[in-house]
């Protein structure tokens, strides 16, 4: 994980969120595949700090949260 960025500009980028997500303004993150990186942020905030991974850590995030659900 690369940390947080901000200060560039990401609203260039595709950003798509979950399809469970319900739409309705609740908790949500959008997520965007960038040059060599996948960022992530908050979809009520879509102006704050995101964070930026490498394609392998994000995988590898998916992955354990796919194993780990409620």
């Amino acid at each position: 994980m690369s940390g947080e960025t901000t200060g560039r500009d990401f609203d260039d980028l595709a950003w798509s969120k979950s399809s469970y997500s319900a739409g309705d303004g609740g908790e949500c993150v959008e997520v965007a595949a960038g040059s060599g990186v996948v960022c992530v942020r908050d979809s009520k905030d879509k102006a704050s700090a995101l964070v930026s991974l490498t394609p392998g850590a994000w995988a590898e995030f998916v992955g354990f949260a796919a194993r780990h659900t409620a």
